[in-house]
């Protein structure tokens, strides 16, 4: 590890160390190292390095015309949550005989892994082909989602309904064509991080007040948050609550087999060797959709478990949304590699039995359906445990119940302006606004599964399984935030060059004017990033190239260790298991 990174990753060990507390009392036999970069072979010394060399200050900045700061501790909050899954991984499989002590993660493959949808659509390969565009609607298109009204008010929509959407800017006035034009781009802003909405829906919410935009939102059935300038989340949930089953027979103990070779399309963590991996062995079946759901259970199958995703009748919808992966979608696979795939239309009584048989043999179920749905189809935690009370039963939501009984609809964007944290990801002097990155589908799913983790764990002490209730809104709240939104000096943003971006260090944030002084003695836009990093490298400062181009980070030598490249299987690059065991 390089002198420059001796400063460790003190957010992520702290968001570790309150996961780890909130499993169980005491000390985990294990604890994690965390270092910032881990694998990939870059100088990072901090936070902003790491968002600036793994592409999330690209991501982020999508939206507003070129890369940008999230002005939260986002990367290092990702792989505290990683660090606690490990370390609980691992005493998982202490109980089940495998002697895993050591766990090693990185604030980089934090943000890699939170990267991985993004890094799918930039290098999907279909078939043998060369790499897909994204879908966004032009190379240049900028925009954010967020609205302003006639009274200044700032409010994001929300609905999954093409109809509603229409009818809602019918109701502003806008004509049904026009409404139209704008479904795609903002259908599609999950994907791509931008919205470029039309010109003629933002001029007609700024002729409306927000009265006027509520009432057309309640009629039509389209969700809508106002945004507010507190960083401050509105609630403190924990992050998940375990409610344990019933006691009943205990749990038979079952001993983790000898390693196999991992599934294909879910990569091991690079040790030089095939690793055991902690969840071997056990079984989770999922019924889930979109980012949060999927994710849980890729990070359950990169730690071992057997995982059985169950689809509508003909496969999930997601599957085919371009940019194609051999044939399939690359965000899509990107979550779901690897997984068994039963079909079943839970509509019908055969099919809802299919998933009580599947439960039956599983060690956790995880589904993220909207509230009261599992209750409808017969599928709740009691109707489930009755049937196997050492189930871990998970629902990882929106809002959980912090919002009564009829939430908005449940999605990362809502969640951001409900938990302050569209405030707290810009500074003071940009109007508060979601990121189009999901920060927090992938955080919320990265939680789910630290739920699952610590149900399993207090499974394998007391024999009893249990429910665990997951959601966006708990997942975005274990990001620190300060109580009023941070303001920055022109060296808080990255500098352009001749030829990309260059963020630089701690030390020049430290002494402003000594790095004030070496740029203003230059034409930034002269002098290329490397020669701006070779000067100032002389002048004791450190800097960090912004990665603006995804593709090209799949091919750059310092991620070797921690980025796979697209291969027959998988026609996408993607990030390793960001664990190693010992």
């Amino acid at each position: 590890m390089s002198p420059r990174t001796a400063v460790p990753p003190v957010v992520a060990a702290a968001v570790a160390d309150r996961l780890l507390r909130h499993c169980a009392p005491g000390a985990p036999e294990a604890r994690p190292t965390l270092d910032w970069a881990g694998p990939v072979a870059l100088d990072l010394p901090d936070e902003r390095a790491v968002q600036a060399a793994c592409g999330l200050m690209h991501i982020h900045g999508r939206a507003t015309g070129g890369p940008a700061p999230l002005a939260v501790d986002y990367a290092s909050v990702v792989a505290g949550v990683l660090a606690a899954q490990g370390v609980t991984a691992a005493g998982i499989a202490r109980a089940r005989g495998l002697d895993l002590r050591e766990v090693r993660t990185s604030v980089a493959q934090a943000a890699l892994l939170a990267a991985g949808q993004y890094l799918a659509a930039a290098t999907a390969r279909a078939g043998d082909g060369p790499p897909e565009p994204a879908p966004a609607a032009e190379p240049n298109a900028r925009g954010l989602a967020t609205l302003e009204t006639a009274d200044g008010a700032r409010v994001e929509l929300e609905t999954l309904d093409p109809s509603a959407w229409r009818e809602f800017w019918t109701r502003l006035g806008v004509p049904s064509a026009v409404a139209g034009r704008g479904w795609l781009p903002f259908q599609q802003r999950f994907a791509t991080a931008v919205c470029p909405l039309p010109d003629e829906l933002r001029a007609a919410a700024r002729r409306r007040t927000l009265p006027d935009l509520r009432a057309a939102a309640y009629h039509t059935g389209v969700s809508l948050l106002t945004l507010g300038a507190d960083p401050a989340p509105a609630v403190h949930p924990e992050p998940w609550r375990l409610t344990p089953a019933p006691a009943g027979p205990p749990v038979p103990r079952r001993r983790t087999p000898a390693p196999a070779h991992p599934r294909t399309g879910v990569p091991a963590p690079r040790t030089g060797g095939v690793p055991p991996l902690p969840l071997t062995g056990l079984r989770v079946v999922e019924s889930t959709r979109r980012v949060q759901g999927p994710l849980a259970g890729h990070v359950l199958g990169m730690l071992g478990a057997e995982v059985i995703r169950i689809e509508p009748p003909g496969g999930d919808p997601m599957r085919w949304l371009p940019p194609l992966a051999a044939d399939t979608s690359a965000r899509f696979t990107a979550l779901n590699a690897g997984k068994r795939v039963v079909e079943a239309d839970l509509t019908t009584a055969r099919g809802r039995e299919t998933v009580r048989a599947l439960a039956a043999g599983a060690d956790a179920f995880v589904h993220n359906w909207a509230p009261g749905r599992a209750g409808r189809l017969g599928l709740d935690a009691p109707d489930l445990l009755a049937d196997r009370p050492a189930l871990v039963y998970a629902w990882a939501s929106g809002f959980g119940d912090t919002l009564g009984d009829r939430p908005p609809l449940g999605t990362d964007y809502l969640a951001q302006v409900h938990s302050g944290l569209a405030a707290a990801v810009r500074p003071a002097d940009e109007p508060p606004a979601p990121s189009l990155m999901t920060l927090t589908d992938v955080l919320g799913g990265l939680v789910c599964a630290q739920g699952v983790l610590a149900a399993l764990a207090h499974r394998e002490r007391t024999g009893r399984g249990g429910r665990v209730d997951s959601s966006l809104v708990s997942a975005a709240a274990l990001i620190p935030r300060p109580a009023r939104r941070v303001r920055w000096t022109p060296l808080d943003r990255p500098l352009r060059t001749a030829d990309g971006h260059l963020y630089l260090g701690p030390e020049a944030r430290a002494d402003p004017g000594r790095a004030r002084r070496l740029l203003d003695r230059a034409d930034r836009s002269r002098l290329t990033t490397g020669e701006w990093t070779h000067r100032l490298a002389e002048a004791g400062l450190t800097a960090t190239p912004v990665h603006t181009d995804l593709a090209a980070l799949a091919d750059d030598p310092a991620f070797e260790a921690a980025v796979a490249p697209p291969d027959t299987a998988v026609g996408h690059a993607r990030p390793h298991a960001p664990w190693e065991f010992a």
